[in-house]
């Protein structure tokens, strides 16, 4: 199961990309830096295109992609790959011992 959502999502995820890529930017029109009829409304034409709907669609099969994937691998897992016999016991550390005052020098006399 996670390997076919991990499939669509780098599927998906590239053609975000090209989808992307291929899109006209808003001031690519030569006519919308003299004031063209597209640039007129406040985030240009108001009427959504093919490729407008295809990036949407993309985008949502990405982000339920990512959500399920998150889902599958962020559940609490009790395997490990130390089998039993190898794994070693988990040990307290030992308590400090107590400091030895050090034992004063008398000094050199010359």
């Amino acid at each position: 199961m996670t390997t076919v959502l991990i499939g669509l999502h780098i599927i998906v995820s590239i053609a975000l990309i090209v989808i992307v890529l291929l899109q006209m930017g808003k001031g690519a029109q030569a006519g919308a830096s003299f004031g063209a009829g597209g640039s007129q409304a406040m985030f240009g034409s108001t009427s959504g295109n093919f490729m407008s709907k295809i990036t949407a669609g993309a985008a949502i099969i990405f982000m339920l992609t990512s959500l399920s994937l998150a889902y599958f691998y962020g559940s609490a897992s009790s395997q490990t790959v130390m089998p039993s016999s190898v794994a070693a016991p988990v040990q307290t550390p030992a308590a400090p011992a107590t400091p030895v005052a050090p034992t004063p020098v008398a000094p050199e006399k010359k």
